[in-house]
């Protein structure tokens, strides 16, 4: 059992959240998402976790991040924690890395009804610098209803270079204006601020999961 974050009303739809390859599940970015999601005119339940590499720190142990796809199991146990615990399909996803991990699974869970949906903030498409190197072959055949929040100049994949992507149907993107990985904007140049872009991503996902 590993130790969850709820946050949320307890009839809202549950999101199961992972973290990002280098910050932990309450980071500041993590936090004001959630609390964002949790706002009564969203309702949506959250459920972090840490992986276990990143639960380790606290005690001290820096180990570099795994793998994405030596996740997949860690994932996979909390998934059942949490539908065990609120008796019905949840929605999963996580911010970058945690949304990745969360892709990689998402199909054969909600094939055996335990998953409804698939939210990925800010998905890693490519390592930054490096268009060459796709992490979207699994993306191509995607059967899981799935929005992807991305910033336009997110260094890991751009306006400019996704739509290029060979994307499954059932796979929405909502763009969000002049936001990077964080989904931080430039305000003198869009005249956007952070907070508006993470509600304008809160907003996408909690229309998404009432749909």
């Amino acid at each position: 059992m590993v130790e969850l974050l709820w946050e949320g009303p307890e009839d809202g739809p549950v999101l199961v959240l992972a973290h990002g390859a280098g910050a932990p599940m309450d980071s500041d970015w993590m936090d004001r998402v959630c609390a964002l999601l949790a706002e009564p005119a969203r309702g949506v339940r959250t459920a972090r976790f840490e992986f276990a590499y990143m639960a380790a720190r606290r005690e001290g142990s820096r180990k570099p991040p795994p793998r994405a796809d030596r996740l997949l199991d860690e994932y996979r146990a909390v998934v059942g924690q949490v539908t065990d615990a609120v008796g019905r399909p949840v929605a999963i996803g996580g911010k970058s890395m945690g949304g990745r991990v969360a892709s990689m699974i998402a199909d054969d869970l909600h094939r055996a009804g335990l998953v409804s949906a698939l939210v990925c903030l800010g998905y890693p498409f490519h390592p930054p610098g490096k268009p060459e190197r796709l992490r979207t072959d699994h993306l191509a055949h995607l059967e899981t209803p799935t929005l992807i929040c991305q910033g336009t100049r997110d260094p890991f994949g751009t306006v400019d270079e996704v739509p290029g992507y060979e994307l499954s149907p059932s796979i929405r993107v909502q763009w969000i204006d002049d936001g990077e990985h964080e989904l931080k904007p430039r305000p003198r140049v869009s005249g956007r601020t952070h907070a508006q872009n993470l509600a304008e991503a809160a907003d996408a996902v909690a229309s998404f999961l009432r749909d």
